[in-house]
């Protein structure tokens, strides 16, 4: 299903990114609508496929977060690449992007030794040619 989105729906969009448990009577108060006007939108969204799930953005002082790169070779194909990773503990989220290399790789584990067994994982999938990573020092959201 596609979905027309309006500049009202981008604005609940950017209201439920910055908090995603913000009530409906809220949302409708900011938004300068109906609460039931604010639920059609929603569920609309959701059955579009636009928002695919409700969750919370986190960050631990004591983990160590970082970035990997990754350059694939065929003829395994980059979507099954990325299914296999998506799988390995500590992977956080994985993208498929254009440019140089293929996927982006977020990581998120307790300590740098971890992030080195996530990354050698990484490079034993079947179809990874290279990775760059990356420690990512500081987060701005």
């Amino acid at each position: 299903m596609r979905a027309n989105i309006d500049q009202l729906d981008l604005q609940l969009l950017k209201l439920l990114k910055i908090n995603a448990r913000m009530s409906y009577a809220r949302l409708a108060e900011e938004l300068g609508i109906s609460e039931s006007a604010v639920r059609k939108r929603i569920r609309k969204l959701i059955n579009a496929g636009v928002i695919k799930r409700f969750t919370i953005e986190y960050e631990l002082g004591n983990e160590v977060r970082a970035a990997v790169l990754v350059k694939t070779v065929p003829p395994k194909p980059v979507p099954e690449i990325s299914r296999e990773i998506i799988n390995i503990e500590g992977v956080d989220i994985v993208y498929e992007i254009t440019g140089e290399n293929d996927i982006l790789v977020l990581l998120r584990a307790p300590n740098i030794e971890v992030i080195n067994r996530c990354v050698d994982k990484i490079r034993s999938v079947e179809g990874v040619a290279s990775t760059n990573t990356m420690i990512i020092m500081r987060v701005w959201t």
